[in-house]
C-alpha cells in the first residue's frame, strides 16, 4: 500500500477540520458505499492518534495514517487523496 496527498487536499484538511502541526488523521474502510475498486465499502475519516499504524505520511506536521486492521481495505493499493475541484472536498482514489 502505498499513500499520496496533494498539497491541495492537505490544506483543505487543515482549514475544514481545524489541523495543525501535530495533528492525525486516521483513514479506513467503512461499510456502505463504494470506492472504485470497492463495492459496499467507502473511506472513512477520523481525528485520532495512531495505535497501530500500518501506514504513515507526514504533511506539514499532520499524520495521516492506516491501521494495521485496515490492511485488508488498502492491501495492493495506492490511495491517492486529492480535492475535488467541483465540489471542494476530499476525493479517493485507489489504483
Amino acid at each position: 500500500m502505498k499513500l499520496e496527498i496533494t498539497p491541495e487536499a492537505v490544506e483543505w484538511f487543515e482549514n475544514e477540520l481545524l489541523l495543525s502541526s501535530g495533528d492525525s488523521i486516521r483513514i479506513y474502510g467503512k461499510y456502505g458505499g463504494a470506492t472504485n475498486v470497492h463495492v459496499g465499502f467507502s473511506t472513512g475519516l477520523e481525528v485520532t492518534t495512531p495505535n497501530e499504524a500500518l501506514i504513515e505520511k507526514v504533511e506539514n506536521g499532520i499524520t495521516f495514517f492506516t491501521e494495521v486492521g485496515d490492511e485488508w481495505f488498502f492491501a495492493d493499493y495506492t490511495l491517492e487523496v486529492s480535492l475535488d475541484e467541483t465540489l471542494k472536498e476530499p476525493a479517493y482514489y485507489y489504483r
